[in-house]
Order: C-alpha cells, then sequence, then structure tokens
C-alpha cells in the first residue's frame, strides 16, 4: 500500500462519484494523462485490483474494468498471474480529456501565473461586445462591397506563379522586392512623393508601424504631443513606449502650431503626431499655412513628426491634399499610411515612408515581428497594382462611400433639426457630430442599446466643451442608415428630455 507507484496514482487520480460520467472512465482516462505526461514510464507495474480497490475505495470488480479498458487501448499488458505492466504504444501523442477536476490534471491549465510579470495598463483592450442588431464604428469599409469573386482568382492565380517558391525558400535580399518597386510607383503616382524603395517599409498594419516608430524614436519620458482630441490606439502605444503625452488645441484649421512655439522649448519635443489630411476624430484638415509652420518649427525644434495619413484614398469632394511628407525636404516626417482599404482586411497593408537610415533600422525590428511576411499578399498587391486594378476599386467604391455621407447628412438634417451640428467632410468614412444642448453620452450609450443600437465608448468624446461622437457610416447601406439615426433620436430625445 505504501508503494512510491501507488502514492503517485492517489496523487493523480481523483474520482468524482457524482460526475455523470462512469468511475472507471473516469480513472483510465486519468492514468492515460500520467502514461502521457511521463509520470507511469514504460514497465511501470500497477497495483493489483485489490489493493488498486481499498486505494481509491472502489468496487474491486471497477477496477478490472478500468485495467480492461487501458488494455483494449494499448496502454497496459495485463500478465496472467504477474500483473498489469504500463506500456507506451506508438502514435498515442494526442492527448486525452480527462473527466477530473483535478489540480494535478495537465488539461486544467492554470488561470494565473506561478510568476510575476508587468502588466500593461496602457494596452488594455478597448473591444466591447454587445448583442445590438445596429452598431456605429468610428469609421470603416464595408467588407460587403469586396469582389468576392474576383478575389478568389486573384488569390488562385497569386499561388500558382512559378516565382512564389524561391521567394519563400531565399536567404537573404539581393535586390528590392517586385511589391516594395510596385508600391513604390503606386505612392510617387497618387501622393506626390520621390521615394525610393529604400525609403519605404511595408507592415501589417498602422498600428505595427506606429508601434515599431514608437521603438526606435521614444524613451522613457520623452514628450510626445498629439491633439487634444486624438487617437486612443496611437496614445496607448505612446504611453506604452514610456513617453509623456501632451496635448494641444485643435482648431478649424487643424492643431494649433503656434501653441506649441509659445508653450514649447527646443529640445523639449520628442516627436508630434498628427493626421495633417483628415484629423481624428474631428475631421478638420490641417491648413496649408500650418503645415508649412509645423515642417519648419519641426526643423528648427528637432522633433519628428508623424503623420498618419488613414483615409487617404476616400476623397469624395475635388483632390485630397498631398502629404506633407511629400515636401519635406528636411527628414522630419515619417509617414505612415494604408493600402488596400478597399480590400479584404486581410490584404490590406500598412507602410511607412521616412529616410533611408531610419527605414533601414525599423526593417529589424519588423524581421523580429515578422520575418516572413505574406508572399501572396504581396504577389497580389503588386499585380492589382500593376494592373491598376488597386485604383479602379478604389474609384468604385468612393462613389458610394459618398452617396452614404450625403444621405446620412440628409437624414440628420430631417430628424435632428438643431439639435446636432456637423460639417460636411470632403471625405473619409465617418462624421463628426456636435450635441446641443449637452447631454450624457453614457447615458445616450445605455439608451441607444435599449433601441438596439450599440454606440462603443471608443466612438464618444465628452468633457466640459466638448459633447460629440465620430459618427462613420462607411459600413453602412441606406437602408441601416435610415434606422440608426431614427433609433439615434429616440435615444436622444429619452435622455434630454428624461
Amino acid at each position: 500500500m505504501g508503494s512510491p507507484v501507488n502514492k503517485l496514482l492517489t496523487q493523480l487520480i481523483h474520482l468524482e462519484k457524482s460526475n455523470a460520467t462512469p468511475i472507471y472512465i473516469q480513472a483510465s482516462q486519468q492514468i492515460i494523462n500520467a502514461i502521457q505526461r511521463g509520470y507511469l514510464t514504460e514497465g511501470t507495474w500497477l497495483p493489483g485490483t485489490r489493493v488498486f480497490s481499498q486505494l481509491f475505495h472502489i468496487n474491486r470488480n471497477t477496477v478490472v474494468a478500468i485495467y480492461d479498458e487501458l488494455a483494449s487501448q494499448g496502454w497496459v499488458e495485463i500478465i496472467p498471474n504477474k500483473g498489469t505492466c504500463v506500456l507506451v504504444p506508438e502514435q498515442k501523442t494526442v492527448a486525452i480529456k480527462a473527466t477530473s477536476q483535478h489540480v494535478d490534471q495537465v488539461h486544467e491549465y492554470s488561470i494565473t501565473t506561478g510568476f510575476p510579470f508587468q502588466p500593461s495598463f496602457n494596452l488594455a483592450s478597448t473591444r466591447e461586445l454587445n448583442q445590438n442588431k445596429y452598431n456605429i464604428n468610428d469609421g470603416q469599409p464595408d467588407l460587403r462591397l469586396h469582389p468576392t469573386h474576383q478575389f478568389s482568382k486573384w488569390y488562385s492565380a497569386s499561388m500558382k506563379r512559378k516565382s512564389l517558391i524561391p521567394n519563400w525558400n531565399q536567404t537573404s535580399l539581393s535586390s528590392y522586392s517586385t511589391f516594395e518597386i510596385q508600391l513604390c510607383n503606386y505612392l510617387n503616382a497618387t501622393r506626390g512623393f520621390h521615394i525610393k524603395p529604400s525609403n519605404l517599409m511595408s507592415t501589417r498594419s498602422t498600428e505595427m508601424s506606429l508601434y515599431i516608430v514608437s521603438q526606435l524614436l521614444l524613451k522613457p519620458n520623452d514628450v510626445v504631443l498629439v491633439g487634444n482630441l486624438s487617437n486612443y490606439a496611437a496614445n496607448m502605444i505612446f504611453q506604452q513606449s514610456g513617453a509623456i503625452v501632451r496635448t494641444i488645441p485643435i482648431d478649424d484649421h487643424g492643431i494649433d502650431v503656434e501653441y506649441i512655439r509659445t508653450h514649447f522649448i527646443k529640445h523639449a519635443i520628442r516627436c508630434i503626431y498628427v493626421c495633417a489630411h483628415r484629423h481624428y476624430p474631428t475631421t478638420k484638415t490641417l491648413s496649408a499655412e500650418r503645415r508649412l509652420q509645423l515642417m519648419q518649427l519641426a526643423k528648427d525644434y528637432q522633433f519628428a513628426i508623424i503623420e498618419d495619413d488613414y483615409d487617404y484614398d476616400f476623397q469624395f469632394d475635388g483632390s485630397a491634399m498631398l502629404p506633407m511628407a511629400s515636401s519635406d525636404a528636411n527628414g522630419v516626417i515619417i509617414y505612415l499610411g494604408k493600402l488596400g482599404q478597399s480590400l479584404f482586411p486581410s490584404f490590406q497593408t500598412g507602410f511607412v515612408i521616412a529616410p533611408e537610415n531610419l527605414i533601414s533600422e525599423a526593417k529589424n525590428y519588423l524581421k523580429i515581428l515578422d520575418r516572413q511576411g505574406d508572399l501572396i499578399q504581396e504577389q497580389m498587391l503588386s499585380e492589382l497594382i500593376y494592373e491598376g486594378e488597386i485604383h479602379r476599386l478604389i474609384k468604385k467604391n468612393v462613389l458610394i462611400y459618398k452617396q452614404r455621407r450625403d444621405f446620412l447628412c440628409e437624414c440628420l438634417s430631417e430628424h435632428f433639426k438643431q439639435h446636432v451640428f456637423w460639417e460636411k467632410p470632403s471625405g473619409g468614412l465617418a462624421l463628426w457630430l456636435r450635441f446641443e444642448p449637452q447631454i450624457s453620452l453614457v447615458k445616450l450609450a445605455e439608451q441607444a442599446s435599449k433601441h438596439d443600437l450599440f454606440l462603443p465608448k471608443t466612438i464618444l468624446y465628452q468633457d466640459k466643451n466638448t459633447c460629440c461622437i465620430r459618427f462613420g457610416f462607411g459600413d453602412l447601406t441606406e437602408e441601416e442608415i435610415d434606422s440608426i439615426v431614427k433609433k439615434l433620436k429616440m435615444a436622444y430625445e429619452l435622455v434630454l428630455h428624461g
């Protein structure tokens, strides 16, 4: 009774007679787990049926059933007049799910670590789950507009390219990839750049781009300037790098550059984050005059400008203003952008444009995070750029998004009249709505949820001077827009008069 094997079994096996699973199944599964984990090695003799029954206070016939079950699966060998010996059968690598809740079982994985680590408050998830039929986001494209059949053909063709396997197997880069060259040509043609592939790095997303840039630029306590209303995801990345985020005023002309000059001194600023084309979340465009002032100030004060051009492709009225980076002669701007927002999310890609020395160092970080990349995606995007499909998809979808923007404005005018104010943006997939009189936006979200409309906290902006939401319309049909505006109006009236 006191043998090492018997003591080990009492530690590993925990039988629950109230469990619907038969006792002999519970025990056999837990013994299998013990064998798989190496606690019971090949050649180990299990206790006899009488001893086993006494150890666990079960009927001896149940023990016979346990050993028969183990033998039928090849885990033990029953030798007459000698005993039951553990085997380690071939091809028995799939873990067997044990039924017991014993703490020592491998499939009851620990909820918490047995060691300390540094949790990140700054990177806390902003995702909110809901059961509402309708919801408003901060301005995302509509996946339903993407040509599924065409994508299937393009992807299949890319998979069949003979050059794919050599590209996958290459151990060194002797030249720039076709994708880098095509993307460089595309950006030069569409954004007024004069860059070479050495000025370009492609990533999985804008967030990855910004994370890598922040690792290069920022040290603890470095000062980063952002608008007093700004991109929450960018702020989290800066704070995670240990930077001190300082806010500066935003008006109808964008970031107040003169405020920076009068409130900060030379070398006190590490970088400033701006969305010059359409400020996030207010959609205000940084004026040409202030762009020049900001670039000159960056040169004088020796700080970097991170220009996030997240929705350059979605221009409805007139021509899009070219990025600041397209006229940067002093190497002070790091440009972040996206390609393929009219494609499925898995085919979208982020990119960074900056002086060659920074890109070279940034690629070292990228190799750690994403060494292989997605060669099929790059092959496909290269061909879509070369054949002009990217441009055609953007033009086609922009017409639809413009109609949705105009329809949303009509609905707001009809249902809200003098309670909501906005300026129709020249592009982008969101409106900046200001409520007057002011209400509690948290209560608005609660009332909206009761009407089957979800308002995530990330689109609500409220302080003593602000009562606004960023209303994304890109992924909504006109029918959905009409329903949502009506529900939003009902929720607003309930909060206003409640």
